[in-house]
């Protein structure tokens, strides 16, 4: 069973999910530290758990999602996994942290490409990859249907959609994505966005203001 621990990091506010279970192994998603105290509390969350990091995924590659995988990488020899359609916005986010006065160094290793259906395993727990264009091209979410949850990146928020005014960015793919995507999974489906509170498919089929 998947056991699900959040950080907010970065003058963005981003939120970043370590999944563990017990085989004592987990899987890092959108590292996004970018100060050495955020670096250090996420670093320490691992240590003190006794906890192993087997894979390294992003469910975008806009900067604040990215500014921890070279560290991460670096510290547990993982490779970055990513669609495919993320790796021309992996290779522009250094230009993006200098426009937003936040340089850091990038990851710049090898690249496993994630795809729409195929499955992440850790121990008996899986993740099913769903594809969810719109806010990037390459957007995708992690969906585990035993436990009801999905992490969603920047697709959906609780009463908000992601933004769309980014390059590669589409408002209406988006809408398409999350219909056809996220909105056939079970109502009581928990989300956990890239930024902000929690919530469900349920409630956001009913009370969000961008959806109806």
């Amino acid at each position: 069973m998947f056991n699900i621990q959040s950080f907010i990091f970065s003058p963005v506010q981003e939120n970043t999910y370590l999944l563990y279970n017990e085989t004592a192994s987990c899987i890092v998603i959108d590292p996004g530290c970018y100060y050495a105290e955020e670096k250090e509390l996420l670093l320490d969350f691992i240590n003190k758990s006794r906890l192993t990091p087997k894979m390294l995924l992003n469910t975008h590659c806009h900067l604040d999602h990215v500014f921890g995988n070279k560290f991460i990488a670096d510290a547990y020899g993982l490779v970055l996994h990513i669609h495919e359609k993320e790796k021309k916005l992996l290779e522009y986010a250094p230009t993006s942290g200098l426009m937003w006065n936040l340089p850091f160094d990038n990851y710049v290793g090898n690249l496993v490409y994630l795809k729409e259906g195929d499955m992440i395993e850790l121990g008996n727990d899986k993740l099913e990859i769903l594809f969810a264009p719109g806010h990037s091209p390459g957007s995708v979410c992690f969906y585990c249907a035993e436990q009801g949850f999905v992490i969603g990146g920047d697709v959906l928020f609780r009463q908000s959609i992601g933004r769309t005014d980014l390059p590669g960015g589409d408002h209406q793919t988006l809408l398409n994505s999350i219909h056809t995507q996220l909105f056939i999974l079970p109502d009581d489906t928990i989300v956990y966005s890239g930024h902000g509170d929690q919530t469900t498919i349920g409630y956001e089929k009913k009370h969000n203001p961008f959806l109806r």
